[in-house]
């Protein structure tokens, strides 16, 4: 599992900022604000993603695309759970995956492997089988909002 101390942390901040997205780097050992599942998972207070440099990377993007699919003006108001529909529970996990790949030292196969060995499940299997081949409705529902949606 790739951890956020493991990576330069400033190609982070600059795709979340590209966002709207701040990112708050919290201190080693102390609580992670807004944090869903419990530390070290990323966690959600506004348009702030807080992470240590043990929350895994795939936490940490997948809780700013929660961020990203909101509505406008909404960001605001989230605390710790931004899921308000499965197509944004979805397109979170597929967007993940496609800034992942935007990332140097990540990348979109490494998103993957990491999203299946922390346990997200999908219907054919694995995290690679879903996006490829399951995953048309979610793509369109991007697309729809001129959201990231392919890999580049």
């Amino acid at each position: 599992m790739l951890l956020f101390g493991e990576i330069d942390p400033a190609p982070v901040r600059r795709l979340l900022d590209s966002f709207g997205i701040a990112l708050a780097s919290v201190p080693d050992a102390q609580p992670i604000p807004g944090s869903y599942w419990g530390e070290p998972e990323a966690g959600l207070v506004g348009a702030t993603v807080h992470a240590r440099r043990d929350t895994p990377v795939h936490s940490l993007l997948h809780e700013a695309c929660h961020l990203i699919v909101l509505a406008p003006g909404q960001r605001e108001s989230v605390h710790t759970d931004a899921t308000r529909s499965v197509a944004e529970e979805d397109a979170s996990c597929y967007l993940q995956i496609v800034l992942g790949a935007r990332l140097p030292e990540v990348g979109a196969e490494r998103m993957m492997c990491d999203m299946d060995a922390w346990g997200y499940t999908f219907r054919l299997g694995s995290t690679r089988a879903w996006f490829e081949h399951d995953a048309e409705l979610t793509r369109a529902w991007l697309a729809a909002r001129e959201l990231p949606h392919r890999l580049d």
